[in-house]
């Protein structure tokens, strides 16, 4: 069957390149193409009438017309521009998190609805009075799970023993946690404290309304962003360059 040249997609706008002096392509991630592709040409211009719709984490409506080696964006209207994301810059930096999680671990044009689901639920959650930090917590393990790579909470990855309520520890290349008793057969290993198990495993089973009502210290919070960047680091071979940014506004914080 023939596909027609021009279609329609709703999309989230997770990636920009420049192209030339007045152009841009575009990566998209939509509900039902995964993600995708597209060149807005004259986007960069002063009266580009496309620009505002086609910003980083603008949920949008999208025409494109097929290419020969890339589609062509033909015309796009905003159905949320997600204000608050750009124009507070912590909040800014989660949202690039986001979306560069997304970009990193999806392969182009491979449907994943639940995915793009959970990043347009994300943005919204970010722009609530949320813990934020384990906002993205449970983004991350969502999205591990949606990718393929969910962790082993449950059980030791070596013994495939029930974890007992104790100090474990988290392998990122074993994929899970070790038991005390197993942990000497990986090199790289994170002490895993019970509570952090806890809100690991909460936080993979459970929904947003459940996840909000958590209450963490900061000492928690640390120790479970400390496991995940291990494991999303070992997953993808170096650290993501949103991660950076989000540790030199916590130093500027720290500072002043």
């Amino acid at each position: 069957m023939t596909r027609p040249r021009n279609y329609q997609t709703e999309a989230i706008i997770i990636r920009k390149t420049r192209l030339r002096e007045a152009d841009h392509i575009l990566t998209l991630y939509t509900p039902n193409l995964g993600k995708i592709q597209g060149v807005a040409r004259g986007v960069r211009r002063p009266k580009s009438k496309l620009a505002g719709h086609l910003e980083m984490l603008t949920h949008s409506q999208v025409s494109l017309a097929r290419g020969r080696n890339l589609d062509t964006i033909t015309g796009s209207q905003t159905i949320n521009g997600f204000l608050l994301l750009k124009t507070d810059l912590w909040l800014t930096s989660y949202g690039l998190y986001l979306i560069e999680m997304v970009n990193q671990f999806t392969p182009e044009h491979v449907e994943n609805h639940d995915l793009f689901q959970l990043l347009l639920d994300t943005m919204h959650n970010l722009c609530q009075d949320v813990d934020r930090e384990l906002t993205l917590r449970y983004f991350e393990l969502k999205l591990l799970h949606e990718v393929g790579y969910r962790p082993q909470l449950q059980q030791c990855v070596a013994c495939h023993q029930p974890l007992e309520p104790v100090t474990n520890y988290f392998s990122p290349s074993a994929g899970g946690v070790l038991c005390p008793d197993c942990r000497q057969t990986q090199s790289f290993t994170y002490p895993i404290s019970v509570n952090a198990l806890k809100v690991l495993r909460l936080l993979q089973n459970s929904d947003y309304d459940t996840v909000n009502r958590l209450k963490l210290n900061a000492q928690l919070s640390r120790e479970l962003e400390t496991i995940m960047r291990s494991y999303l680091k070992h997953l993808l071979e170096r650290d993501l360059k949103s991660a950076g940014w989000l540790d030199t506004l916590r130093e500027q914080k720290a500072q002043t």
